[in-house]
């Protein structure tokens, strides 16, 4: 497919809006992206026309609810080529991701004095489920520190790696400076010392074509509402060997084979990780939004989004009292900065009323904050919709506040 990203707009409805009377520039994609109209009607037509419980029904719309849903679990292996949908299992989000594996896999296979590592750029969700495990298990976490370019230190994680190492977790492309971290030579490092690779994609699968058997990776995790999928729904991929060893993350209905007051037994994977009624209106829309972004190729994405990336590097280094954060040579779809004298918050929200959207605060970051010795930075990032001149207007935008202090 040619890739016209005037063409491509035509299907956000969004993108059309004003905002404070002038015409939405939505900066915030690594937050959340916006819906394109084929997902939106997925969404919709499968409350009109579809609707029932999966698995639990032989009527007609059960059945066929039961397929889009595991249909949809086909999409997503094919596109992230996992090696079987057993290895696919339907979360709330990357954060219940990680969190299912901080307690299923810390569970079955930490004990005291076990190490986890992670890095200093690694949002919230990768940081508290493991003090939360230490807290309550006694775990070690070590952190594997960053230079100021923004690039992950290896040889620190090489000195870090011992023999009571269990399991690495890292991004595989940083929500604040965009570094796209080398995770199949960290694969290599990890699995040299008998430690297995955890990968938090969240950031990565909207932007780049992932393989997970190709990285090598033994888990990785990714939510549907980055890569233009709806909200409430992500994935957590895991080799199957693995997570057929783990304990179940909870218990309900769907999960099991056979329950008695005596002993219950488990279903198989991947049902053993989805108790409960799954959002199986959420999972098809995900199956929708991940086709929509395959159609148009994630090799013409991905150069897209460094284009636009690259001109906002270039134009913004020429604003008086810019501070860039993260400048890698391949960095992802993500800007961070600052400006000097004005607060990040008083930037977001000005920049607000000439209809651009970025975001401003710790972006669940708070260490990586403290490593560059701020409380928060402004954050514009990009989309296949982007254009030229979106970019073009937030540097403009950016030079008329800097004006008015």
């Amino acid at each position: 497919m040619m890739f016209s990203v005037d063409e491509i707009r035509k299907d956000f409805p969004i993108l059309t809006r004003e905002v404070y009377g002038k015409p939405l520039v939505y900066l915030d994609n690594a937050a959340t992206t916006q819906k394109p109209q084929c997902v939106i009607d997925a969404i919709s037509e499968e409350y009109c026309s579809v609707n029932a419980n999966v698995h639990r029904g032989v009527h007609f719309l059960s059945q066929q609810a039961t397929q889009l849903h595991e249909d949809a679990r086909e999409v997503v292996r094919n596109f992230i080529n996992a090696r079987s949908t057993a290895e696919i299992v339907f979360t709330r989000g990357t954060t219940e991701s990680l969190n299912l594996v901080a307690s299923s896999f810390g569970e079955a296979f930490l004990k005291e004095g076990d190490e986890v590592i992670v890095s200093e750029m690694e949002h919230h969700s990768n940081i508290v489920p493991w003090q939360l495990l230490r807290d309550k298990k006694g775990i070690v976490l070590k952190v594997i520190p960053i230079d100021d370019c923004g690039r992950l230190k290896l040889e620190e994680l090489e000195a870090l790696l011992t023999p009571r190492t269990r399991l690495v977790s890292v991004a595989h492309v940083s929500n604040v400076l965009a570094t796209v971290n080398p995770v199949k030579r960290i694969a290599e490092m990890v699995h040299a010392h008998g430690a297995l690779l955890l990968v938090d994609g969240a950031q990565s699968v909207p932007h780049i074509k992932v393989d997970v058997q190709d990285l090598d990776c033994d888990f990785y995790v990714f939510s549907g509402h980055k890569v233009y999928g709806p909200t409430g729904v992500g994935v957590l991929y895991g080799k199957e060997a693995l997570l057929d060893r783990m304990p179940p993350y909870q218990g309900g209905g769907e999960m099991i084979a056979r329950v008695t007051f005596e002993k219950t037994t488990y279903e198989r994977l991947p049902y053993k990780f989805e108790a409960g009624t799954p959002d199986y209106v959420g999972t098809h829309a995900l199956a929708v939004a991940l086709q929509y972004v395959s159609h148009i190729g994630m090799e013409a994405i991905a150069a897209h989004e460094h284009a636009l990336t690259q001109l906002a590097m270039e134009q913004m280094r020429g604003i008086k009292g810019m501070q860039l954060y993260g400048e890698t040579d391949d960095k992802g779809a993500v800007v961070a900065f600052n400006i000097e004298g004005i607060h990040h918050l008083d930037l977001g929200t000005l920049l607000d009323r000439l209809g651009i959207a970025i975001r401003t605060g710790h972006h669940c970051a708070q260490p990586l904050m403290q490593h560059y010795g701020v409380e928060g930075m402004a954050r514009a990032s990009f989309a296949l919709y982007n254009t030229k001149a979106e970019v073009e207007a937030l540097v403009a935008g950016i030079e008329r506040v800097r004006r008015m202090f």
